[in-house]
C-alpha cells in the first residue's frame, strides 16, 4: 500500500516497520530540523497554509526527508503522487504529467509529484520534468541524500526551494524511541518492554542521527527477545549491542560524503593532524571505502603538500600503496594508518605543487621562439650553441642559462624553509638563485 494514498484512505498495515508506522500525522508531531519546521519557519507556514512551490529536501537517511513528504501528502488539497527514481522512466513521467494536466482543466486540483532518489534520475528523466515544473502543471517535491547542486538540473533547481535537513541529534533520537515504545497504537505500547536507559543511549548514539536505525534495533530487539516468568521483555545493554552491531555511517561511495571525507582526511595530513587523519582513515575504511583509493590519495599528498621538505615521504606513500594491494583488508588498514601518519608528521612544502601549476600557465600562455640551442639534440639541429657539460667543472656546476629567453630568470621552484629544502634551498642560492 503506498503511504502517500489520500490521508482519508490511509491505513498503514500492521506489519508495516516500526519506522513507517512511527511516521508523525502533523508538524507538531515532527521532531528535529527546527531550522526549517520550526515554529514560524517558512516550510511550516507553506505547510500549514498550503501554498507549496517545488522544492527539494536533502539531508542524510533517517532524517525526516520522506516523513514531510508524507505529512505534506497529508494536508494539501492538491492531489499527491509519487515517483521513485530508481523505477520510474520518462514514461512513467510522462503518464503523471498527462494525468495532472487533465486534473488541472478539468477539476481545478493541482498535482504535488514527490519523487524520492531524485539524484538518481539522468538528464532526460530531469529534462522531461522541466517545462511542468516550470509552467506550473506539477509542484516538484524531490529527496536526496546527495548534494543537489551537484546531482540536480540546474534549471530544476532555480525553480526549487532547497531544504537542507540535519542528522538528527543524540536527544531527537532519544525522544523518538521513547515514543515508539510507549505508542499503543502504531508503536510497542501494548508489549510489556522494559528497556534500560543505557541500552536507549547505546542505540541513539549508534544510530548516528538516523531514525531509521535506532527504530528498527528496538524493533529487532522486542520481536527476538523472549519474555521474562513476569512476561516483560527486557533489553538490556548486551541485546541493544546485538541489535545495532554496527554505527551507521552516512557514507556513500560515488556521493558526497564520500568526497567530504577523503577531503577531511586530506586536509588533516596537511594539516599536520595525525589523530584527525587516522580518524577519517577509520571512518573511510569503516564505511567500505576502497584501500586502494585512499593509498592513491596518500600517495599524491606525499608530493603535492611534503615535497622535498621530506623525500622519504613519498618512498613512504609508494611502499604502502604496493604493500595494500599485496596485503588487503584487513591487515592493510596498519599499512595505510603508518603512511598516513608518516605524511602528517612530515614537515610540509608544495613548493614542487606550486612550480608545476606555475609552469603550465606559462606554457599556455607564453609563446617562446626555440628552446635555447645549446639544450637541443646536437644530431636533430642545425648550428646549435655547444652544450657546456657541468661535469668538467669543479662542484659539477657552471652557470648557463636553460630556460627559453622569454622565460629568463624565472623562479618556478621556490623551495621553502622546511625540512630537508632548507637545505636545497641554500644550495640554490650559492649558486645564484635569488628568492627575494
Amino acid at each position: 500500500m503506498d503511504i502517500f494514498e489520500y490521508r482519508r484512505g490511509l491505513r498503514l498495515e500492521k506489519d508495516a516497520p516500526l519506522a513507517a508506522r512511527m511516521r508523525p500525522k502533523d508538524l507538531d508531531g515532527f521532531i528535529g530540523q527546527e531550522h526549517i519546521v520550526g515554529k514560524g519557519k517558512l516550510l511550516r507556514r507553506a505547510i500549514t497554509a498550503d501554498k507549496l512551490s517545488s522544492m527539494i529536501f536533502h539531508g542524510p537517511p533517517g532524517s525526516g526527508k520522506t516523513t514531510l513528504a508524507r505529512l505534506i501528502a497529508g494536508t494539501t488539497e492538491s492531489v499527491f503522487v509519487t515517483l521513485n527514481a530508481t523505477t520510474s522512466g520518462v514514461k512513467d513521467i510522462k503518464s503523471t504529467v498527462d494525468d495532472a494536466k487533465h486534473r488541472l482543466g478539468s477539476v481545478g486540483k493541482r498535482t504535488i509529484s514527490f519523487i524520492d532518489e531524485i539524484h538518481r534520475f539522468n538528464k532526460a528523466q530531469q529534462d522531461a520534468l522541466l517545462p511542468h515544473v516550470e509552467d506550473g502543471t506539477l509542484i516538484l517535491i524531490g529527496a536526496t541524500t546527495e548534494n543537489p547542486y551537484f546531482e540536480v538540473n540546474k534549471a530544476l533547481l532555480s525553480r526549487s526551494m532547497i531544504y537542507g535537513l540535519k542528522p538528527l541529534v543524540q536527544a531527537d533520537v532519544l525522544e523518538i524511541m521513547r515514543r515508539a515504545i510507549a505508542d499503543g497504537e502504531s508503536g510497542l505500547g501494548l508489549l510489556k518492554l522494559s528497556i534500560d536507559e543505557e541500552a536507549l543511549t547505546f542505540l541513539a548514539d549508534m544510530a548516528n542521527g538516523d531514525a531509521r536505525a535506532a527504530l528498527n534495533a528496538i524493533e529487532l530487539a522486542a520481536a527476538t527477545t523472549a519474555p521474562g516468568a513476569d512476561g516483560v521483555i527486557a533489553i538490556g545493554l548486551d541485546v541493544a549491542q546485538e541489535c545495532i552491531q554496527k554505527r551507521a555511517i552516512n557514507y556513500d561511495t560515488d556521493g558526497d560524503n564520500h568526497y567530504d571525507t577523503i577531503s577531511a582526511f586530506i586536509k588533516s595530513m596537511r594539516g599536520s593532524d595525525p589523530d584527525a587523519a587516522l580518524y577519517y582513515l577509520a571512518r573511510m575504511l569503516y564505511a567500505g571505502e576502497s584501500p586502494e583509493f585512499i593509498a592513491r590519495r596518500i600517495v599524491i599528498a606525499a608530493s603535492e603538500d611534503v615535497g622535498n621538505a621530506d623525500p622519504h615521504a613519498l618512498l613512504v606513500a609508494d611502499a604502502a600503496a604496493r604493500a595494500v594491494q599485496m596485503v588487503g583488508l584487513p591487515e592493510c588498514q596498519i599499512i595505510l594508518a603508518q603512511a598516513a601518519a608518516y605524511i602528517s608528521c612530515a614537515p610540509k612544502s608544495n613548493a614542487s605543487c606550486v612550480g608545476i601549476y606555475s609552469a603550465m600557465d606559462d606554457v599556455k600562455s607564453v609563446r617562446i621562439s626555440q628552446i635555447p640551442s645549446n639544450l637541443r639534440d646536437p644530431n636533430t639541429s642545425m648550428g646549435s650553441t655547444p652544450y657546456v657539460y657541468p661535469h668538467d667543472y669543479p662542484g659539477g656546476y657552471v652557470p648557463a642559462e636553460y630556460l627559453p629567453r622569454e622565460l629568463s630568470g624565472k623562479i618556478y621552484y621556490r623551495p621553502s624553509d622546511n625540512g630537508i629544502e632548507k637545505r636545497i634551498k641554500e644550495s640554490l642560492t650559492k649558486l645564484g638563485k635569488k628568492y627575494d
